[in-house]
C-alpha cells in the first residue's frame, strides 16, 4: 500500500453507499487509517444532502479528508460542493483519484456503490489519498473556488 497523505478520514454514505461504506471502513482500518462513520447505520431510505452535510461541516472546519458514498457518487457530490473549502470529486477510476488531487486539491473522494466494484474502490482510495497536490498553476484556480 503506498504512504498515505492522513491517519484519519472521515466517512459517510446514503443508503445505497452504506454496503460499501462498511467494507471501506474495513479497509481503512487494515490499513491503520482511522475513520470517523457520520453514518448511515443501516440501508433504511436517507436523504444523501443530509450525509453530505455533516461530513462537509467536519472537513471545512477541521482540514479532514472524507469519503462520501451514494449510488452514483454525483448526488452526494454535488450537495458536498455547497460548502466553502470542500473539494468534493467523483472518481471511477486510479487516473481521476490521481488528478482530482494533483489539480483540483480535491479533499472529499466520492463513490459511486452501484458504479464500481469494491476492488477498483480500494485501488481509487489507495491513489486518491497517496497523491499530493501539484500546487502551481492550479493553486489559483483552486483558490477561485473557495470564494
Amino acid at each position: 500500500m503506498p504512504k498515505l497523505l492522513t491517519k484519519s478520514i472521515v466517512i459517510a454514505s446514503d443508503h445505497a453507499g452504506y454496503l460499501m461504506k462498511e467494507k471501506v471502513k474495513i479497509f481503512l482500518s487494515k490499513s491503520k487509517i482511522k475513520s470517523l462513520d457520520l453514518g448511515v447505520f443501516s440501508k433504511e431510505r436517507v436523504d444523501y444532502p443530509d450525509y453530505a452535510k455533516k461530513l462537509s461541516l467536519l472537513v471545512k472546519k477541521r482540514s479532514f479528508y472524507g469519503i462520501l458514498i451514494c449510488g452514483t457518487g454525483i448526488g452526494i457530490s454535488i450537495a458536498a460542493n455547497r460548502f466553502k473549502k470542500v473539494r468534493a470529486a467523483v472518481c471511477y477510476d486510479k487516473i481521476s483519484a490521481s488528478l482530482a488531487r494533483k489539480h483540483n486539491n480535491a479533499n472529499v473522494l466520492c463513490l459511486g456503490a452501484r458504479l464500481i466494484h469494491f476492488k477498483n474502490a480500494k485501488k481509487i482510495i489507495n491513489t486518491f489519498f497517496s497523491t499530493k497536490f501539484e500546487g502551481g498553476r492550479h493553486i489559483k484556480r483552486v483558490k477561485k473556488l473557495d470564494k
